[in-house]
């Protein structure tokens, strides 16, 4: 009897310590008054929230959408690299896009950003976008050991 009772404390311990993991919110701008965090650090796995690729001056995403891919995959780094991380941490990918057929264009600037392997990922055809961006990323990163 005494040994299942250690076991339960320590299988109650256990699940404690995982649902008590610190989080670390990471917001690019607290000014913004915006009602989410860019992403959310939960022990060694980072949550990145839905980025759009919009000008810094304008608010609005630029007339290039190779250029609006680039801003978007900076923005996804900035987050990833804000949460300890690099690309090379990223594990997911969804990529949302109202035109699919800029496929083959956010490609082009999409494997600049990575090295020799790249995460899962998935090209989703979407409705309009805010702000009528072309693209929206978001995803999943695992710190590597």
């Amino acid at each position: 009897m005494p040994s299942r009772i250690a076991l339960l404390a320590l299988l109650l311990l256990i699940s404690t310590s995982l649902l008590a993991q610190d989080r670390k919110y990471i917001v690019a701008s607290p000014q913004s008054n915006l009602p989410f965090s860019n992403g959310v650090l939960v022990g060694d796995t980072l949550y990145i929230a839905g980025h759009l690729g919009l000008d810094p001056k304008s608010g609005k995403p630029p007339s290039d959408a190779e250029e609006e891919a680039r801003l978007v995959m900076d923005a996804v780094k900035k987050t990833v690299e804000d949460g300890g991380m690099t690309m090379a941490d990223i594990v997911m990918i969804q990529v949302h896009c109202p035109d699919l057929s800029l496929y083959d264009t956010f490609n082009k600037v999409y494997r600049t950003y990575f090295k020799d392997v790249f995460p899962a990922r998935a090209f989703l055809g979407s409705g309009k976008l805010l702000r009528d961006a072309r693209f929206e990323v978001l995803g999943i990163a695992v710190k590597r050991k």
